[in-house]
C-alpha cells in the first residue's frame, strides 16, 4: 500500500491558486500626483531654511577658531646710515613700505614724515622741483617741513620719532607721533 496509494490520491487544489470571482473590483493602490502640492512645497521650503541656517552657523562657528591678524609693517625700522642721505634731500625710499619720509636738513638734522594727509588720510606726494609735498585726491600742499599752507588739509603732518640704533643706523619708531600743534616736533629732530 504504500507505493500505490500514495500516486493515486486525487490532488487538492490550494485556496492561493483560486482566481478571484468576476463580480470582486480589483484591487488598485492610489498613486501621488507627480506635481508638488502646497503642502509638499512649504514642507520643502522650511527644510531648506533650516538646512542654510544651519551650514550658515557652522561657517561663522568655524570662522571664530581663527584669529583675525592684521599684518602690517614692524612699528619700529631702521632706515640705513646718515651717510646714505645727503644734506638738503627728501628720500621717499620708505613710502611704499612704511609711509614714511626721511628728510635731512642742511644743518644734518633727521626727522621723519607721516605720508597721511590730515584732511581724509590720502598718501601725499613729493613734488621735487616745488619743493613740497602734494595731496593728490584734494590738494593740500605741504611743505618740506610738513606744514599745511594749501587745500582742505586743517593741520600740519605728523613726524615721527627718530633716533640711533645701536650699530649707528637711523631707527624711525612708528609708534611714537609728534603733533605740529602741540609744539612737539623739536622732540622729532635726530642731530648727527
Amino acid at each position: 500500500m504504500s507505493e500505490a496509494n500514495a500516486t493515486s490520491a486525487p490532488e487538492v487544489e490550494s485556496p492561493a491558486s483560486e482566481k478571484p470571482k468576476s463580480s470582486a473590483k480589483p484591487s488598485v493602490k492610489p498613486t501621488k500626483p507627480t506635481i508638488w502640492s502646497r503642502r509638499d512645497f512649504f514642507t520643502d521650503c522650511g527644510w531648506f531654511g533650516f538646512l542654510a541656517a544651519t551650514l550658515g552657523a557652522t561657517a561663522y562657528s568655524v570662522r571664530f577658531l581663527f584669529p583675525r591678524v592684521l599684518y602690517e609693517p614692524p612699528a619700529v625700522f631702521k632706515a640705513g646710515y646718515p651717510e646714505e642721505y645727503p644734506p638738503g634731500t627728501v628720500s621717499t625710499k620708505w613710502q611704499s613700505d612704511y609711509r614714511t619720509v626721511l628728510v635731512r636738513r642742511e644743518t644734518g638734522e633727521f626727522y621723519a614724515i607721516f605720508m597721511k594727509c590730515t584732511h581724509l588720510g590720502c598718501t601725499p606726494v613729493w613734488l621735487g622741483p616745488e619743493n613740497k609735498f602734494k595731496c593728490p585726491c584734494h590738494g593740500s600742499g605741504f611743505t618740506r617741513d610738513g606744514v599745511n599752507y594749501e587745500g582742505p588739509a586743517p593741520r600740519a603732518l605728523e613726524r615721527f620719532e627718530v633716533t640711533r640704533a645701536d650699530d649707528g643706523q637711523i631707527l624711525v619708531n612708528r609708534a611714537r607721533k609728534f603733533l605740529y600743534e602741540s609744539g612737539e616736533w623739536d622732540k622729532s629732530l635726530l642731530a648727527v
